[in-house]
């Protein structure tokens, strides 16, 4: 099930919100968990079982390292194993197919792949127990009420794709929580606004790059289009997946962290990644890099921990070796920019703006692509490689006929809107029309999106199979 369906909108979502504001505060999150998991089994009772275990797994060993916290060697075991059980779930469905293939690719050997299915969503919750097991063993109280605990890890506003949202950020909030008629139209509004991101905008593009795949003559143009394409659709399809779950989390009293702002602003690759899945690279950031010794190390080590950071961020968004140098190409941008060239880049804005631009496309190219073959072959023709044409006339129909969607997405994939809201909202004159106008825009929306969901004019979220 996805938030982009009838079926959601329309049955579980109402069914939810009907039974959820009508039980006292105390059953809240039994009635979180039961929805949680009733959505998450929706695409497969054993995986809903699987997660299960991973939360039984997080509750008992976060209970015994508060019990033994003062016995250092055995909390530190007792978190040890607790992790290392957590994400061997992850590893084995996620990368055994990978570990596979590569085998057979390095020994010459035919060994036959499992019949495996990935469990929707396993990367988070995954990435959320463990953060709240390490959590425990550095200081933060366990949980003691199980429900709490699992209501946490299986909330579905952002199970299946995120944010990565971090047991001490809502801790509170399971205990005690402020619903409003304010807070749910603001998570209204939230939804609607990354149901519109998602639905009229990244499907459109998501169309629009599968029909470039499948023409048999391309042109230099033409990759570009498919490269800018990509790059704009996986950006309006993830934030938009991040704000409904923001603005579901809202109307239930939650306060999730914001995942994007404006990446494609950015003036470096480094300003980029600050900006870009903020909940990962935070993630990483604290439960990885740091503990390595981030860069209070030498400077070979320092070095290490970023390319350990940027290989496992690559290989955590998939088993295929285009994540991974996905990942180990910003790494090593990263490394440019901070040894080298980061000083000279804030000296152009306009330059800085171009090359993070650049960078940007050309990864998501890599991302995107079926295997690296196919990635390196669209970025030859980025630039001209086999003697392709630059132009041809049916380039020059599907950048006519998609004009509208593109110019839509650049401006939206930058704060001009919302800012402009924000000044006419303020404004003696405009201000109440402005007011009068937003929830009727977003009503449109609404309409106009669940106008597409009914044609059946939509896609899975990219990030689902992360």
């Amino acid at each position: 099930m996805v938030f982009s369906s009838i079926t959601y909108l329309f049955y579980f979502f109402a069914a939810f919100i009907i039974l959820y504001f009508a039980v006292p505060f105390k059953l809240k999150n039994a009635v979180l968990l039961t929805f949680s998991l009733l959505f998450y089994a929706w695409g497969g009772v054993k995986y809903a079982l699987l997660m299960v275990l991973a939360i039984f797994i997080g509750y008992t060993f976060g209970l015994l390292i508060e019990k033994f916290r003062q016995n250092k060697k055995i909390t530190l075991f007792f978190m040890w194993f607790a992790v290392i059980s957590i994400i061997a779930f992850m590893l084995y469905f996620k990368y055994t197919n990978f570990f596979i293939d590569n085998f057979n690719k390095l020994t010459g050997m035919s060994l036959a792949f499992l019949k495996i299915t990935l469990p929707v969503g396993i990367s988070f919750y995954t990435f959320q127990t463990i953060s709240y097991v390490i959590d425990v063993y550095r200081g933060v109280p366990a949980q003691k009420n199980l429900i709490d605990l699992a209501a946490y890890v299986s909330m579905f506003p952002q199970l299946i794709a995120g944010p990565i949202v971090r047991y001490v950020d809502v801790a509170a909030e399971l205990k005690e929580r402020t619903h409003s008629i304010d807070r749910v139209a603001e998570g209204i509004r939230r939804f609607i606004i990354g149901l519109g991101k998602k639905i009229l905008i990244a499907d459109r593009l998501s169309q629009l790059g599968d029909l470039i795949k499948g023409m048999d003559e391309k042109t230099v143009l033409l990759y570009w289009i498919y490269g800018i394409s990509v790059a704009l659709y996986i950006y309006f399809d993830f934030s938009g997946y991040s704000d409904m779950a923001i603005g579901l989390g809202r109307m239930f009293g939650f306060k999730f962290l914001e995942n994007f702002n404006y990446p494609y602003i950015s003036k470096s690759a480094t300003e980029f990644w600050r900006r870009w899945h903020m909940s990962l690279g935070s993630w990483f950031r604290d439960y990885v890099y740091i503990p390595l010794g981030g860069n209070r190390v030498s400077k070979l080590r320092h070095v290490f921990n970023i390319f350990v950071v940027w290989f496992l961020t690559g290989f955590w968004h998939g088993a295929a070796w285009n994540f991974i140098i996905w990942g180990l190409f910003f790494g090593v941008l990263l490394l440019i920019e901070k040894f080298f060239t980061l000083k000279y880049l804030e000296k152009s804005k306009v330059i800085c703006h171009i090359y993070t631009l650049m960078a940007a496309i050309l990864s998501f190219v890599i991302f995107n692509a079926t295997d690296m073959k196919e990635g390196f072959a669209y970025i030859g023709g980025m630039f001209g490689a086999g003697g392709i044409p630059f132009v041809s006339a049916e380039t020059l129909y599907y950048l006519h006929s998609y004009a509208v969607i593109f110019v839509l997405a650049i401006i939206g994939a930058t704060p001009i809107v919302k800012n402009t809201a924000i000044k006419l909202s303020e404004s003696k004159k405009l201000g109440k029309i402005v007011n009068i106008l937003e929830p009727v825009l977003i009503i449109v929306i609404f309409l106009v999106s669940v106008s597409y969901l009914v044609d059946g004019s939509f896609s899975p979220f990219l990030y689902f199979r992360f």
